[in-house]
């Protein structure tokens, strides 16, 4: 037998095997990451948009005149305008009331100004944004407060 015509042990054969095949599983699970993450910066993209939106639609809604006092998160939960994106859902999670120093949970005299957290979340619980919005009730001549 010449050296030159030596062939590949076996052993040599399974090492590159296995070094080829921990590869290949790295660069699958990097591309399985990634594509996760793309998933999830989508959504959290959607859910940032959808909750401006929504906070802009209670906006809106309190400008036409919608402002109600001492209310319940429920009172805002569905603005006219406003469409929830698909697979997403929203909620007023919070309404916090001015007391003329600070906010405060609970409803005494309704002093005109009140603090909203409005919530987007999608449905698998991968993407969820918050804002706070404060809505004012409009002045007219002689309400009050104003």
């Amino acid at each position: 037998m010449r050296a030159g015509d030596r062939g590949e042990s076996l052993l040599e054969l399974l090492v590159a095997i296995a070094i080829l095949g921990v590869a290949v599983a790295a660069i699958v699970g990097g591309i399985g990451a990634s594509t996760l993450m793309s998933d999830v910066h989508r959504k959290q993209a959607t859910a940032g948009a959808g909750v401006r939106d929504f906070g802009e639609a209670i906006e809106n809604q309190v400008m036409a005149g919608g402002y109600v006092p001492c209310a319940t998160p429920a009172k805002y939960a569905a603005p006219a305008g406003f469409t929830v994106p698909a697979g997403f859902t929203s909620t007023v999670t919070a309404v916090k009331y001015w007391t003329g120093s600070a906010w405060s949970a609970t409803c005494g005299a309704d002093t005109g100004l009140q603090q909203l957290t409005v919530q987007v979340a999608s449905g698998d619980g991968r993407a969820s944004e918050r804002l706070e919005v404060v809505v004012r009730k409009r002045c007219g001549l002689g309400e009050a407060p104003c």
